[in-house]
This record gives structure tokens, C-alpha cells and sequence, in this order.
């Protein structure tokens, strides 16, 4: 008999090791679950169009213009026709698609019906709205942007390939400082590469220990060609650099949001390299004023001082330099006199003082008393006798006298 199969779990849980989902029922069940959403609108950047002849379908690949993320897409040629302008590479539009899983290749696609251009009106009231959030966290305040240093060690340049801008920079800094040692990372400015490349340039140079200010410049263009510098990440990008930014992007009336938060802004590329560099021909001019200066006043100051000394050796007691000694003696001598008579007044008080001591001192000593004829008696022990009970009748005394001592014993009584 045949044996029955084996049956499939029915959810994705339920699969194991021993139990799996062929890949023919996952990409069913996927398809299932995704044919199940309804068509939705989708925003985003083209980043590549296909579109030959005689085939009724374009393709395209739409980028998120914030994050590296793209999606497939398909649209009827129709539907491109029908549009005001033919869309193109770097675009910005709305898609109204569906989407549909590829079951035999395992690929998601979003199938368009509709496609349109993101009006002009609508992108400025987007950056706007942007504008006043970025404004709201402080990343326009003037208190945290960081000032340029006089002369940089190393300048970043963040420009397009070989772009007007580029030359314009460097023939800027050339022509003011030409010793000025450059950077330079050459990255799309135009189109959807353009923030995650200045980003990247923007993080290595600031990264750089020699790099001292950054510099992202690029050459005037329509409004729709300058979005990528008004971008959300780029302006955060900007805003967290340690390194000094410069903004130099398109003309003078051009105002993206990347000029709010850089810590300069340039009007033109030229005016960048004018902002970074000193002059070379201004600062020889204002170091040789300087130097003039310096030397006039110190002449000035070497002839007012040998007037002055000249005044001083002019003056009387310059004139007899043995006078200022002579007065300098005489108050040196009568200092001395002075001093004397104060030391001898002070010895002789000293002398009375010490004299009257010295006879107080006799007048209360024993050997005093001993010469008016009094005696100490002691025991053969030292002891002084103070009362004639404290004398044994054998006992033998030591009689003390001004002039001597003799040994003595008691008389009996």
C-alpha cells in the first residue's frame, strides 16, 4: 500500500527540524499574506529608471531619501506617459502601488498604478516644518557654533568631481595663502547619492586629527537639486561634527538648511576660501605696519629715556657726586654715635641692676648668716638638727661655721 504523506504543519510556529516548510510553502504562504494588503502610497527618490522600447512596463528602484533603503518597482508605461513631466533619475515622487511577492524567485515588488512628482509647494512646507523642529532643539543657536580657527593645519573639501565649485575653493585658498595644505573628498552632490556621500566624507574628515575646518561646497542649481543639503540627516551629521563646518552651497540666495546649522555660512565657494584662510599679501602688509611701528615707538622710547638720564646727570648733586656721599657719611656717623650712647645708657643700667641683685643676694644667703656668727649642726647623716630631742647623748654632731666645719658631741644632761 502507498504510504500517505506526511501532512505540513499549518503555521510557521509549528515548524521544527523534523517538521519543516518546503520553500515552495513558504514563498505560498508569503504570497498569500502579502496579496492580502491593500495598495498603499509610498514616497521616495528614483534612483535608476529602465525604460525600453516596446515593452509595456518600466522598472524602477525608489530610495528612502533619509535612511540607505530601496524598493522595486513597476509601473505601466501608461502611466509614466500620463504625467505632466517625464520623471528621471533623482526625482522625488508618490507612488500608488501594491505590493506582490515573486514566489519563484523569492523577491518583493511593488506593482504602481499611479505615479507623481512631489510639488515644489509641498517640499517647502516640508522643510519648513523641519526647519522649525531643528530650530526648536537648539541646533541653530549661535551658542554652540564653533569658531573658525586663524589658520587651519589641514582644510577639508567636500565637493563634487570636478566641479566649478572645487576650483573655485582652491583657487581661493591658493591665491591667499598658498602654503595651505588640503583634504579633499570628491562625493556626489547631486542626486540620491549625495547624503549618504557627504556623510561619509563629512565623518572621515572630521575624524582627523590634522583636519582643522570642513568645507562642503557645491555650485548653484534648481531648487529640487539642493534638497539633498537640506536633508535631516546631513543637518544632524553637521550638527554633531567637532570639527568646524563651512557651508558654501549654491548662490547667495540659496538657503538650505545645511547654511542654519553649519558653523559658517558661505555665500559662494569663494567666499568659503576667503572665510578659512587669511590673506598672505594682508598679513605681510599688517605685520610690516607693525613692525614700523614697533620701531618707532621703541626709538621713541630709547630718546626719552636718554633725556631723562641726561636731566638726571644735569642735576646739582650729579654735578659733585662726592656730596651725595659726604651727606650719606655724616648721617652713617651721627647713626653711630646714637647707637653708642643708647648701648652704653643700656649697660650701665644693666650694671646698677645686676649690682642690687647681687647684694639682695648676699643679704639672704646662709654664708651671710654663717658670718654673723650662727653654726649649722647636722647629724653624721647630713640631716640639719632642729630640736635638741633629735640628739642622741653619744651621738657625734658637725658643727658648720663662716670659716670651716669641726665635729663636736652633745654634753649630757
Amino acid at each position: 500500500m502507498p504510504v500517505s504523506p506526511t501532512p505540513l504543519p499549518p503555521t510557521a510556529r509549528d515548524t521544527t527540524a523534523e517538521s519543516p516548510w518546503p520553500v515552495r510553502t513558504l514563498s505560498m504562504k508569503m504570497s498569500d499574506y502579502i496579496d492580502k494588503m491593500s495598495p498603499l502610497w509610498i514616497e521616495g527618490q528614483i534612483v535608476q529608471l529602465n525604460r525600453r522600447p516596446g515593452m509595456n512596463r518600466a522598472y524602477l528602484t525608489l530610495r528612502d531619501t533619509d535612511v540607505d533603503m530601496s524598493l522595486s518597482v513597476s509601473i505601466p508605461v501608461g502611466a509614466l506617459d500620463a504625467m505632466p513631466s517625464p520623471p528621471r533619475e533623482g526625482a522625488r515622487v508618490v507612488v500608488h502601488a501594491k505590493a506582490s511577492f515573486w514566489t519563484k524567485r523569492g523577491t518583493l515588488q511593488m506593482d504602481a498604478r499611479q505615479m507623481r512628482h512631489v510639488g515644489v509647494g509641498e517640499l517647502l512646507a516640508r522643510l519648513e516644518h523641519l526647519k522649525s523642529v531643528l530650530r526648536s532643539e537648539g541646533l541653530f543657536d549661535p551658542a554652540r557654533k564653533k569658531p573658525l580657527p586663524f589658520l587651519p593645519r589641514r582644510i577639508g573639501l567636500i565637493v563634487g568631481r570636478a566641479t566649478a565649485a572645487e576650483r573655485d575653493v582652491l583657487a581661493g585658498v591658493q591665491r591667499r595663502w598658498p602654503a595651505a595644505r588640503l583634504e579633499i573628498r570628491q562625493v556626489a552632490v547631486q542626486g540620491p547619492d549625495t547624503v549618504p556621500g557627504v556623510t561619509g566624507a563629512l565623518a572621515e574628515l572630521d575624524a582627523a586629527p590634522e583636519v582643522d575646518v570642513i568645507v562642503i561646497a557645491r555650485g548653484g542649481g534648481a531648487f529640487e537639486d539642493l534638497l539633498p543639503f537640506s536633508n535631516e540627516t546631513l543637518v544632524r551629521a553637521v550638527s554633531a561634527a567637532r570639527t568646524p563646518v563651512v557651508s558654501a552651497i549654491g548662490h547667495e540666495t540659496d538657503t538650505p538648511l545645511l547654511d542654519f546649522v553649519a558653523d559658517l555660512r558661505a555665500s559662494t565657494p569663494t567666499h568659503a576660501a576667503a572665510a578659512i584662510v587669511p590673506d598672505v599679501t594682508d598679513e605681510l602688509a599688517g605685520l610690516a605696519t607693525v613692525r614700523r611701528r614697533a620701531v618707532a615707538a621703541l626709538g621713541r622710547r630709547i630718546v626719552g629715556e636718554r633725556d631723562r638720564l641726561r636731566a638726571l646727570m644735569s642735576r646739582p648733586v650729579m654735578a659733585d657726586r662726592s656730596a651725595i656721599i659726604g651727606q650719606h657719611r655724616s648721617e652713617i656717623n651721627d647713626l653711630t654715635l646714637r647707637g653708642r650712647a643708647r648701648l652704653s645708657d643700656r649697660l650701665e643700667r644693666e650694671l646698677d641692676r645686676t649690682e642690687s641683685l647681687l647684694r639682695h643676694l648676699r643679704a639672704v644667703s646662709p654664708q651671710h648668716t654663717l658670718e654673723r656668727g650662727y653654726a649649722v649642726v647636722r647629724h653624721a647623716d647630713g640631716g640639719i638638727v632642729r630640736d635638741i630631742e633629735e640628739v642622741d647623748a653619744d651621738e657625734l654632731l658637725r658643727v658648720t661655721v663662716a670659716r670651716g666645719d669641726f665635729a663636736v658631741r652633745p654634753v649630757g644632761g
